[in-house]
């Protein structure tokens, strides 16, 4: 048999994986992306200060584990090994206390306590009992389901608005905090179908099987990648930008990891009227604003669960969350914004000088915001962690509009490749058989705007 050529544009860990998968299949491949170096969402860099290594998108890969693509991939050959810290994820509240998420259903039911641990065991503990079989339902397109049973359970509380599901399902504050906060990572209302969803999937993946940071910086998944793409004969080439697919050798499969606005851009003549309608049609949601601290000593968290979490979400009650939510989706700038924070130096500390730490936060602000959250955000923070700032060292910071122009594909600062809501959720980015596809044979679209979409916040996931 001929080798067929094969094209991807764009080396995100999407773009990346593309390629594996063609090589793995015995094309020859050739992967192109218009940086200096290859990663999308998945770099990293000294923003701060020499000696401080910092994820510049993608730091938590909470669904790292759960990709049956990166599973299947001996990557820990290549250089990659994943580190978790003791608690996966924890909830400050007002009282100065936390919720803890643990790996255990049980101790994470306790830490929310009264008659509310009851339910969250009956909540998590079937998603997290059929684990293997509801990733390999929802991390893909719409079809029919492989197991029905589990895919129906999960439907029944997934297709619902985070708000209404945490009512439903709790009476106390704890357990409704923990549930809108990792909902909140949709990037949507949290009063919105499929957030609670959403939030149920992170949970059951860090029950399952953690969240870890990949050592050294995330910027080590993509060196495993690449790693492996060149064992497999594959060649990346960066510094290369593609405006046309026309630049592109005729006779290869191109596969795109770009936004849709992108593929209109570099690939619309090639294409239907209806399907370029759509592509026009297909809708981004808020953006974000970044911050990377450097810091002389860990963060003073009140509660003691979370200086030993890994990701830390910033935010107090439902409601409040719901408030700053609400603001991002209608074009309002959050007063009090909710803030996913990470500490990768719980449990990776080569990335920063001995007895310093760095720290990693973003919030949800308007597409195409200008404004600078750095006050809002470390305020939040000093509510949980008086002293916070006392332990600053240096900071760098990057708008939504900056996000964009550190990567296309981050349109308006929308690092989640489009809103994730019910009609864009399993069909993006347009209404077709296979939502890869496109009108021309030889063109694939592989982003995070194609099902499932994002990783879960500032990731561009391979899933």
């Amino acid at each position: 048999m001929h080798t067929r050529t094969a094209v991807v544009v764009g080396s995100g860990p999407n773009g990346l994986c593309a390629a594996i998968t063609l090589a793995q299949a015995g094309c020859a491949v050739t992967v192109l992306e218009a940086a200096d170096e290859p990663g999308g969402g998945a770099r990293s860099a000294e923003l701060t200060l020499p000696g401080f290594t910092h994820d510049v998108c993608s730091t938590v890969l909470a669904l790292a584990l759960a990709s049956p693509a990166l599973r299947a991939m001996p990557l820990a050959e290549h250089g990659l090994e994943l580190v978790h810290p003791e608690v996966p994820l924890a909830h400050p509240l007002d009282d100065g206390t936390a919720i803890a998420l643990h790996r255990s259903v049980a101790e994470t039911a306790t830490s929310i306590g009264g008659h509310d641990a009851q339910a969250y065991r009956r909540l998590l503990g079937p998603p997290v009992h059929h684990f293997e079989e509801l990733m390999a339902e929802i991390l893909g397109p719409l079809r029919l389901p492989r197991h029905p049973l589990v895919a129906a359970r999960f439907a029944a509380v997934g297709l619902r608005s985070a708000a209404g599901l945490a009512r439903s399902r709790f009476e106390g504050p704890r357990g409704r905090a923990l549930l809108a906060g990792s909902a909140a990572h949709s990037i949507m209302r949290l009063d919105r179908a499929p957030t609670a969803g959403v939030g149920l999937v992170l949970m059951t993946a860090a029950h399952a099987v953690g969240w870890p940071f990949a050592r050294g910086g995330s910027q080590a998944l993509v060196r495993a990648l690449t790693s492996y793409l060149t064992e497999l004969g594959g060649e990346i080439v960066t510094g290369h930008r593609v405006d046309s697919v026309a630049e592109l050798d005729e006779h290869a499969v191109a596969l795109l990891d770009v936004s849709p606005r992108s593929l209109l851009r570099i690939a619309g003549p090639r294409f239907t009227p209806s399907y370029r309608r759509a592509l026009t049609r297909y809708r981004h949601g808020p953006g974000i604003f970044k911050i990377d601290w450097a810091l002389n000593a860990p963060i003073p968290w009140q509660a003691p669960e979370a200086r030993a979490a890994g990701t830390v979400h910033v935010g107090g009650s439902l409601e409040e969350l719901m408030r700053s939510e609400d603001d991002a989706a209608r074009g309002r700038v959050p007063q009090r914004p909710f803030v996913l924070l990470t500490q990768p130096t719980v449990a990776d500390p080569s990335r920063a000088p001995e007895n310093h730490h760095v720290g990693w936060a973003y919030c949800h602000v308007p597409s195409g915001c200008t404004e600078d959250m750095t006050q809002r955000i470390e305020d939040q923070v000093e509510r949980f962690a008086p002293g916070f700032r006392d332990v600053i060292a240096a900071r760098a910071t990057m708008t939504a509009v900056q996000m964009q122009g550190y990567n296309a594909n981050y349109v308006g600062g929308d690092i989640n490749g489009g809103v994730q809501d019910l009609r864009q959720l399993l069909t993006r980015p347009a209404v077709r058989p296979n939502p890869y596809t496109t009108p021309d044979q030889r063109l694939f679209l592989c982003s995070s705007s194609t099902p499932p979409g994002g990783g879960g916040g500032a990731e561009e996931q391979p899933l």
